[in-house]
């Protein structure tokens, strides 16, 4: 039976700092390297470095992008090494744009540890930082405007609240993590509701402190909603020319209602839609489709056995 190790101090507090559960955190690397491990060994490390051995491991960007996910990494390495890691050495913050060939991290541990943590370390970090890219590139097609990129609930089953995070390290935004921080009152249950006005009352009737958005596909839709009292109103698959008209629309009758364009949309006609007036842009791809960023882990020496290695500058 493997045995793991509790995670730093240092590290609880980096991802407390991000907004992450540092247990949920810990658990989810736990599982991720017990699934490595298959309830064995790591018979190539095990048989091909003494126990003793240690070395300090790099982790180095091999393309341009945006690093999200260090202090995850961190957790991966210290639940299998854990004190007999040395403290874990950011060289860039989550959220910095790296380019091809930069260092990242770096940490000194037994290598036998560094080994059999690195998958699990460099899976997690990839894709929060693939997912960190990809939003940097929304939010730079929109800057200057008054639109803000954000995420769904397209998320990996158990990963949401980390790639939700990697959209925040990337200039994103957060939509609702889960079905009861706030209500999206979407076709169907208009549908099944009766309307729009009694979907809005029925969800009001149930609890009335969280926001209300409703998911609308015509302009007569969009009126409806926001003479019930829509906090947002989500505008699905509208050409540009329509959201203009709903954003006339809104800034004349609701002019407190944000409007959130979805459906269809491209980084290419990103500016385009925010310069419509659209306060908000829903992108899945964000999470469901983000390329993972090629992030690799190296040792940077191979000290002899039992000689603590310097940690890379």
């Amino acid at each position: 039976m493997f045995t793991f190790h509790p995670i730093s101090e240092s590290t609880r507090r980096r991802l407390l700092d991000g907004g992450l559960d540092p247990d949920a955190a810990s658990a989810l690397v736990r599982l991720a390297v017990a699934e490595d491990l298959m309830g064995g060994i790591d018979v190539t490390s095990v048989a091909t470095i003494p126990a003793n051995h240690r070395s300090t491991a790099v982790f180095g960007a091999r393309e341009p992008g945006v690093v999200a996910g260090l202090p995850v990494a961190a957790a991966a390495i210290e639940a299998v090494c854990g004190d007999s890691a040395s403290d874990f050495d950011y060289l860039v913050h989550d959220g910095t744009a790296v380019v091809a060939g930069q260092h990242v991290a770096s940490v000194t541990g037994p290598t036998r540890g560094l080994l059999t943590a690195e998958r699990t370390a460099l899976n997690l970090l990839c894709r929060m930082s693939g997912i960190a890219s990809l939003t940097r590139q929304w939010a730079d097609q929109l800057e200057g405007t008054s639109a803000t990129v954000r995420d769904t609930r397209k998320t990996t089953p158990g990963l949401r609240a980390l790639e939700k995070y990697a959209v925040r390290c990337g200039g994103g935004a957060n939509h609702r993590f889960g079905l009861s921080d706030m209500a999206l009152v979407k076709d169907n249950h208009v549908a099944a509701a009766g309307g729009v006005a009694e979907a809005y009352a029925s969800v009001r009737a149930l609890e009335g402190t969280i926001p209300v958005e409703i998911e609308v596909d015509t302009l007569d839709g969009l009126a409806a909603a926001c003479t019930a009292g829509a906090d947002m109103v989500l505008i699905d698959n509208f050409d540009t020319d329509r959201m203009r008209a709903a954003v006339a629309y809104r800034n004349e009758h609701a002019p407190d209602v944000l409007l959130e364009a979805s459906g269809g949309l491209t980084i290419e006609t990103a500016r385009s839609v925010a310069a419509t007036g659209v306060d908000l842009i829903a992108v899945g791809e964000l999470t469901h489709s983000a390329r993972v960023l090629d992030i690799g882990l190296d040792l940077a020496d191979s000290p002899s056995a039992g000689d603590p290695a310097p940690v890379a500058q």
